[in-house]
């Protein structure tokens, strides 16, 4: 009787409790790195807030790089990504579009990012981004299955529209009505915390 509790206590254990450790990246631009926000008002704190408040024991840090395109996130993730990092969030592409880089070019760099990466044995979830319908159709068409293709490709997660919910929502975002403020940062991280810990489960397990 008594080992048949003991089997019953542990596997009511929160699942949380195997993320014990784990460091997540937040590799990202001005959406994720906290523009114009609170040190701990930004996407990769509040995240790290409502893990811990799941019961997750995960390290959250912000490689967020504000006006940075996936061609930057690129150079840079050697460096932005430690050895010691368990899984990442890419959050990368909205200034590719912003600034009607060639679609071809934003695929390339994602897919490069996602691979080494993969690579080095981190997991990934990418935070995709749809193109501004202003740049045309042909473009969006382009632009918009980038990260579903790269996703697929490469064994990784999906979020597909990192601003879900929030986008065009002027009581969400800063006067910019470009970037998201503290409340639709809340939104963000509530929207996307069950790919998070689809995220921390791989990254547990691998």
């Amino acid at each position: 009787m008594i080992k048949l509790l003991s089997v019953l206590f542990f596997c009511l254990l929160p699942a949380a409790a195997s993320a014990e450790g784990l460091k997540l990246v937040v590799l990202g631009d001005s959406l994720s790195a906290g523009y114009e926000l609170a040190p701990e008002e930004g996407f990769p704190e509040q995240l790290q807030r409502a893990l811990s408040e799941r019961g997750y024991s995960v390290e959250v840090v912000n490689a967020g790089v504000s006006g940075d395109t996936s061609s930057g996130g690129l150079s840079r993730l050697e460096w932005s990504v430690g050895e010691d990092a368990d899984a990442v969030i890419v959050e990368l592409g909205a200034n590719d579009a912003l600034r009607g880089i060639a679609p071809e070019i934003t695929r390339k760099n994602i897919a490069e990012i996602t691979r080494r990466l993969k690579e080095r044995g981190v997991e990934v979830l990418l935070a995709g981004m749809l193109a501004p319908r202003n740049l045309g159709q042909e473009y969006s068409k382009a632009f918009d299955p980038i990260y579903p293709d790269i996703a697929k490709a490469h064994d990784s997660l999906l979020y597909p529209f990192f601003l879900e919910g929030v986008a065009l929502d002027p009581d969400l975002n800063l006067p910019d009505g470009m970037h998201p403020n503290a409340e639709g940062i809340a939104v963000i991280v509530e929207n996307i915390m069950p790919k998070v810990e689809e995220l921390l489960a791989k990254a547990q397990s691998s």
